[in-house]
């Protein structure tokens, strides 16, 4: 069965380079603390290698729906079951919302066990802080900054 996960903040940051920062799918290991790389394979497919509990998976998604500085949805290819939806909703010229929602299919005795007590939700709430942190203090941009060990 997929765990599903939640969260969401708020961005000191205009929601065009809110969008723009979190389209730039490369620089997801400098927030998400689980994805160890993303490589683009094309316009709409990339290739991600996350740890999760310890354990690398690697897998292709591709976006499913982009309305640019509204919404990026992607599901996973082939066997490993991921997909979710980031939203961005403007609340005034100089702040924005983001809401984070993913599914996925937890396979290890490890994995489903901290689904249950919920840290996944808990990892999806830091790694959002993180990426507040880094358009509010990071000038909008993750180039050029280290990565956060992976949990």
């Amino acid at each position: 069965m997929a765990e599903v996960i939640k969260a969401e903040t708020e961005v000191e940051a205009p929601l065009g380079a809110v969008y723009e920062q979190w389209a730039r799918l490369e620089d997801m290991p400098y927030y998400m603390s689980m994805v160890k790389s993303v490589q683009r394979l094309g316009d709409d497919r990339s290739h991600w290698v996350v740890n999760v509990g310890g354990v690398e998976r690697e897998f292709d998604a591709r976006v499913t729906d982009a309305v640019p500085n509204q919404r990026i949805a992607w599901a996973s290819e082939g066997e490993k079951v991921h997909s979710g939806v980031v939203q961005f909703t403007s609340i005034d010229a100089e702040r924005t919302r983001v809401a984070l929602e993913m599914a996925w299919v937890p396979e290890t005795f490890t994995e489903k066990a901290g689904a249950l007590i919920g840290l996944d939700e808990r990892a999806a709430e830091r790694d959002l802080g993180r990426f507040k942190d880094l358009m509010e203090g990071g000038g909008g941009e993750a180039r050029g900054a280290e990565p956060d060990t992976v949990l």
